[in-house]
This record gives structure tokens, sequence and C-alpha cells, in this order.
């Protein structure tokens, strides 16, 4: 069964989708194929991500990304592509990217399950 979300919590998430670009993990997936200087942040904590994550992601969980994002990508034109495990934290740090003055970010709708889900290489 997943995980259900609290009221307050999906609010937030859905105001920020409003403000922000967001992808199938299809479109990930022909995007990191086709456009080496793409960048794709895993924004979940540090135990998922080990437990498995997209070959060549980067990880900044959503708790440090914020503080850490221009010291790694301090061009806010860098093309950014944000993914958790459901698709609701990288839109809320899409948003936050997007408040920073970051123009390129787009969250990857359904995230890692998504991902998971349809089969794509995981590391």
């Amino acid at each position: 069964m997943s995980k259900q979300h609290s009221p307050g919590f999906l609010k937030i998430v859905q105001d920020a989708r409003a403000n922000i670009a967001e992808c199938s993990v299809a479109e990930l997936k022909d995007k990191l194929a086709s456009d080496p200087k793409a960048v794709l942040i895993d924004v979940r904590e540090e135990s998922e991500f080990a437990a498995g994550h997209v070959p060549n992601a980067v990880h900044l969980s959503k708790g440090i990304l914020e503080r850490d994002i221009e010291t790694r990508y301090p061009d806010s034109n860098t093309e950014i592509y944000l993914l958790c495990g459901g698709g609701y934290r990288s839109a809320l740090a899409a948003d936050s990217l997007r408040k920073m003055g970051y123009l390129h970010v787009t969250s990857v709708d359904g995230g890692w399950k998504a991902w998971t889900d349809a089969g794509y290489p995981t590391v």
C-alpha cells in the first residue's frame, strides 16, 4: 500500500506544481541519453539513494539542496532534473530552485517509483 500524504503536504506540493516544469520518467531517460550536460539530482534521503538510484544521478538530499546547489552548480542556466521517491519532494525542490533563480529545473513526475516500475536501469 502506498503512503498516504497529509492534506497540508499535498497542498504545498500542488502549489509548487503550479509554478514548475515536470516530465515523465520516459522523457527523463531520453534526455539523459541525448544530452550529457543535463544534470539529474536525486533529492531523496541518503539511505534511499544508497539502496538504489538512477545511473549517474548526483545525490543532494532535499535537506541540503538549497544550501549546496550554488556551490555544485553555480550557473543558473544549468539544465537540472530533480528526482525523489514519488515526485512530491522533487516538486518542492524544483520550486525552491526556481525561487533561487535557476531557470531550467524540471521535477520528474512519479520519481524513483515510476523509474523502477518502468524497468529502467538502476545502480
